[in-house]
């Protein structure tokens, strides 16, 4: 299993699962591979999908958490078996800011400087909110209201 950087390490694996909480356990010689210290940002692709994740490290045993949206996207539950490629994450994390939600920031700079300031996890999180609303009312209150947000400055 020699890591070429452009095909990463792949592994044969179960998914583990855990009350709510579904993970990709991590063999310590995949972290070795990896050369990017021992919760590395990653690539990970299973059964074709693919998203970034940071492994990280729980009762001493590394791994990858697989939230519901990717399970639902890929079909998997808890205990099925898998292979998993990770390749380390190098380039800066993105959100894809759908064009509504761009446009009404773009209306106010200091809300799209804002939101831009933000966090990975918190811009994805604004996102994914409107991206979740099903009726258009409602995805454009989701917007307004998190528009507003962050005129005030304030994250959430």
């Amino acid at each position: 299993m020699a890591l070429d950087d452009h095909a990463g390490v792949t592994f044969e694996t179960s998914l583990s699962s855990s009350g709510n909480n579904t993970g990709i356990p991590v063999p310590d010689h995949v972290i070795e591979q990896l050369k990017h210290g021992k919760r590395p940002p990653v690539l990970v692709t299973v059964n074709g999908y693919e998203y970034r994740s940071t492994v990280a490290v729980m009762g001493g045993q590394h791994l990858i958490g697989v939230s519901a949206a990717v399970r639902a996207a890929t079909g998997l539950k808890g205990g099925d078996p898998i292979s998993v490629t990770l390749k380390v994450a190098d380039t800066p994390r993105e959100v894809d800011v759908p064009a509504d939600f761009a446009a009404a920031m773009e209306e106010s700079v200091p809300a799209r400087q804002f939101f831009d300031g933000l966090s990975n996890s918190l811009q994805r999180y604004h996102v994914d909110n409107v991206n979740a609303a099903k009726a258009p009312e409602t995805r454009q209150r989701r917007i307004e209201k998190a528009v507003a947000l962050f005129v005030a400055g304030k994250q959430r």
